[in-house]
């Protein structure tokens, strides 16, 4: 029996260092927080008895050389292994420039970090009969441009069904930057919602749970949520530089009876030196920022309201995307039309039979080693 471990995730950090940040009025990451946050929570961690540290992707702001020459320095540094994915803004174009690293290159400059060869997806075993298979859903256009979502290629899903095939009796743990499950209702079609999804998730579900993986880590989103789907749980991590700027803990307790059980909490970084109450000041930056954006999100399907309706009510949803970043909320507002209301209820903490279930940032999950289905 595989003896317990413990590891934490940290995800879409945005390592900006002070030279690469540029300001525009548009920016929704407060990217200038990321090393003080990142730091702060180093620090806390190395005082913890952890076996590794998981990153999912979204190491650097855009893809800078000297953020990720920055972040790999800091890594090395650590008394514990830690394990990356490519997020889409880590390999902004295929063949990359002298400011912004290729795809190529992001194994070789990550190889102390999961990667054995040129591929940027690797198997690892991290602990005896313990595996970890990180992979890429980053894919670009025959120009070499970023697509709009993620994907995975044949060439990965032939390779990933493979490993899968070798390690059947083995317990697997996944992790790739873009969801694999829905986070939100209808994400994979919204047109908000699915650039943050695997495009091809279904070939890649099917693949997981043939080989009996149950728990997917990702980020992107930038909200806190766990997800199910039959026996397989994801798990999705806020991002460092938004509200709430979380982490999380988890601990992996094998049981007797042949079942995982997996411990997750969370916490946040609640204060930096140029901002003592971050958490105070990133959520009012979300308000400042939540109009348009609302506006944009009610005008779309499932919602559908004609652009002026769609600003009134978004007047009132200032804080609704920083509750959904938190997780764990439970929305009602009774004010708005019924069927509105009721639209909205689906987007918080709610479970598949509509009752409130708070899982987002605590839970304990009790996983099979092998899958049931």
């Amino acid at each position: 029996m595989p003896r317990p471990f413990r590891f934490a995730v940290i995800s879409d950090l945005h390592i900006a260092l002070p030279e690469t940040i540029h300001p525009t009025a548009k920016r929704f990451h407060l990217v200038e927080v990321s090393i003080p946050a990142l730091e702060q929570v180093l620090q806390r961690l190395e005082t913890e008895p952890l076996d590794f540290l998981l990153l999912p992707g979204d190491l650097t702001q855009h893809g800078e050389r000297q953020n990720h020459d920055w972040l790999v320095r800091r890594l090395q540094a650590l008394p514990f292994p830690t394990y990356v994915v490519p997020g889409n803004h880590d390999i902004v174009t295929q063949a990359g420039c002298d400011r912004t690293l290729s795809l190529q290159e992001f194994p070789q400059v990550y190889q102390d970090f999961g990667y054995d060869g040129p591929r940027p997806y690797y198997h690892r075993e991290i602990l005896p009969g313990i595996h970890l298979i990180g992979l890429n859903s980053i894919a670009f256009d025959q120009d070499g441009e970023q697509l709009f979502a993620g994907w995975v290629d044949d060439a990965q899903l032939a390779w990933l069904s493979t490993q899968l095939e070798a390690l059947k009796d083995e317990w697997v743990m996944v992790t790739i930057h873009h969801n694999v499950l829905e986070h939100l209702p209808g994400q994979a079609k919204h047109p908000m919602g699915r650039r943050y999804i695997v495009q091809n998730r279904d070939r890649l579900i099917r693949q997981l749970q043939a080989g009996n993986v149950n728990l997917v880590f990702t980020g992107h989103l930038h909200v806190q949520d766990v997800i199910q789907s039959h026996d397989l749980w994801e798990i999705t991590t806020g991002s460092l530089v938004s509200y709430p700027h979380p982490y999380r803990l988890v601990t992996v307790t094998p049981q007797s009876d042949g079942h995982m059980q997996v411990q997750v909490e969370s916490d946040r970084v609640r204060a930096v030196e140029t901002h003592p109450d971050l958490q105070t000041f990133s959520q009012d930056w979300m308000r400042a920022h939540a109009v348009p954006f609302m506006t944009k999100f009610l005008t779309c399907p499932p919602f559908g309201l004609a652009a002026d309706k769609a600003a009134f009510y978004a007047a009132d949803l200032t804080d609704f995307w920083a509750s959904i970043s938190a997780g764990d909320h439970e929305f009602d507002y009774a004010h708005f039309p019924d069927d509105l209301n009721q639209r909205l209820k689906t987007f918080g903490a709610v479970n598949a039979s509509g009752s409130y279930e708070p899982i987002d940032n605590h839970v304990t999950l009790n996983l099979p080693v092998r899958s049931r289905l």
